[in-house]
């Protein structure tokens, strides 16, 4: 009797594994597709934005800080 109640609940556990398993599968279809659109969505905007934004327009980016002066020191000299 106990086993054909193990092997009911073994049924059960698994029917329920596996019916959110596709649940899960088809989530992960819609946010895959979702993040597809919102890609393609974002590159368009980008192109407006460009094709919109005359380049004369544009700031030209800061210069970089000047890097000060690097010297060699050799290990030689630090051992005396």
């Amino acid at each position: 009797m106990t086993v054909w109640l193990a092997i009911g609940l073994a049924l059960v556990l698994a029917l329920a594994a596996w019916m959110r398993a596709r649940g899960l599968a088809r989530r992960l279809d819609t946010m895959t597709q979702q993040y597809w659109e919102l890609r393609y969505q974002h590159g368009q905007l980008r192109a407006d934005l460009k094709r919109l934004t005359p380049e004369d327009d544009v700031p030209e980016p800061a210069p970089p800080a000047e890097a000060p002066p690097q010297t060699f020191i050799p290990l030689s000299s630090l051992k005396r």
